[in-house]
């Protein structure tokens, strides 16, 4: 407390200054403690090899064990859809694949851009009977009802129901890959590769970041502890028998949860839940290219918020509703984990205020207006523990991003934590917001990222050399 019994407002600025340092001190050393778990874990791992990369020894284009159906759910993306699907369909010849694209009734173009491809007898493209854009989850779902008119008319039932976006680009060797897994699971997740953009190295340039640590060190421990594995929404597959105990859990006939703005991240979990085991494949191809979803995330400021006001509104609020705290102790532990980023976003709010309120309180005490507070020793203990934190966890983002992307990126990862963090902040706003509204009565809708390139269009293309290169590395 002051020395003084004299408190201005300046005076009151100190004290303000030095409970906002203890609060975010405080929680960015738990948030330290839970990462030291991990990186724990997976350090371990990594000295016993059990955190290896897998590797391929040949194409890996094997004839399917069953049918595999895709569903692609598609809002205004006729910038894309067609290269994503002949992509798909050049990328994955084999006869079991059938690709079903569920395309909106007031979406026109969307659906012209498909009219190309529509005799491929591996594509069926589905008219939803609703405008869009709804719920990513209710146009799941009018896919799901689409294959099972098929499935009762060929008297064959599918083996796995695959999701992908239209923005992705498949890997050749990952539908192969992914039917061998589910001999011994019920869901199979890839890892996401964002693509590096030129016109966007530090908003689109972040998720290289957060990606390249998450599917390299985050999903393989999980994986490895057994805990349930939420999907990414792409790249990834549901044996058919999961999708039916999550009908049997759910009591209705529709496997996504249509008032749920992450479907994917909750149905991924539900496999766990209903008894079912999942698996993260981390594999890299004989060439040594990472057998993953390849993409371009959002490259403004605010499609990027928009998209991540999104996933935190789903699965930090809507998880917390839905889902509740079941499972084992590792399973809460790592639904913690992906619930957290509202206080996340509270606790950097914070710090960015410290970094403005601070400057004023040391001009204040060099001036005599304010009278130094005490010297608080655990607070120096705090800041301390949270400096080696915020360099570690940076060495690591360095090693992750420079190991995937090359060096030149893993200096740019640097650079961009921050870009990170403002991001975070104004999600974690907007996304209660959001939820708040939705509690008051408001109406959920499908807030859509709009795709302009399939990175097709770039990596296989003679200008797009150097991207490809970069993605080989």
């Amino acid at each position: 407390m002051p020395t003084t019994p004299s408190y201005s407002a300046f005076q009151w600025l100190a004290i303000f200054e030095h409970e906002l340092l203890l609060f975010a001190a405080f929680w960015f050393a738990v948030g330290a403690i839970d990462e030291f778990l991990i990186d724990g874990v997976w350090l371990w791992m990594r000295s016993r090899g059990a955190a290896k990369t897998g590797r391929l020894t040949d194409d890996h284009q094997h004839e399917l064990k069953g049918i595999a159906a895709v569903i692609v759910p598609a809002w205004h993306e006729s910038a894309v859809i067609g290269a994503m699907v002949s992509h798909c369909l050049e990328s994955w010849p084999q006869r079991s694949l059938r690709i079903y694209v569920g395309v909106y009734r007031n979406d026109q173009p969307t659906l012209a851009a498909l009219t190309v491809l529509a005799n491929d007898p591996c594509l069926r493209v589905v008219l939803h009977d609703r405008d869009g854009p709804t719920t990513k989850a209710d146009c799941l779902n009018r896919l799901y009802r689409a294959l099972c008119e098929d499935e009762h008319r060929s008297g064959k039932r599918v083996r796995s129901i695959i999701l992908h976006d239209a923005e992705d680009m498949v890997h050749p060797a990952a539908l192969s890959l992914m039917d061998g897994a589910l001999d011994h699971a019920d869901f199979v997740q890839l890892p996401v590769r964002p693509e590096p953009q030129a016109s966007s190295r530090w908003i689109a340039g972040h998720y290289c970041d957060e990606f390249a640590e998450a599917h390299s060190r985050d999903m393989v421990v999980r994986n490895w502890l057994k805990a349930g594995l939420p999907s990414s929404g792409v790249g990834c597959a549901f044996s058919r028998e999961a999708i039916d105990r999550i009908l049997e859990r759910r009591g209705g006939s529709e496997p996504f949860a249509a008032d749920c703005l992450t479907e994917d991240y909750e149905a991924g979990l539900l496999v766990s839940e209903t008894g079912g085991n999942s698996c993260f494949l981390r594999v890299q191809d004989r060439l040594g290219n990472l057998v993953a979803t390849r993409e371009f995330f959002p490259g403004t400021l605010t499609a990027s918020v928009r998209q991540k006001t999104r996933w935190l509104h789903g699965i930090a609020f809507q998880g917390w509703e839905r889902l509740g705290w079941n499972g084992r102790g590792h399973d809460l532990w790592m639904r913690l984990r992906d619930r957290r980023g509202a206080l996340v976003a509270v606790v950097l709010t914070a710090a960015y205020l410290l970094i403005l309120i601070s400057p004023i309180v040391r001009l204040g005490e060099a001036s005599g207006t304010i009278t130094p507070l005490v010297p608080d020793p655990l607070v120096k203990a705090l800041l301390l523990f949270n400096l080696f934190s915020f360099v570690w966890r940076l060495t690591l983002r360095f090693g992750f991003t420079a190991h995937e992307y090359g060096l030149a990126e893993g200096l740019r990862a640097l650079l961009r934590f921050p870009i990170g963090n403002i991001i975070s902040i104004m999600a974690g706003r907007r996304a209660l917001v959001a939820y708040l509204r939705v509690l008051l009565g408001g109406k959920l809708q499908w807030d859509h990222t709009v795709h302009l390139v399939h990175p097709a269009h770039i990596i296989e293309s003679p200008v797009g050399q150097d991207a490809a290169k970069l993605a080989r590395q």
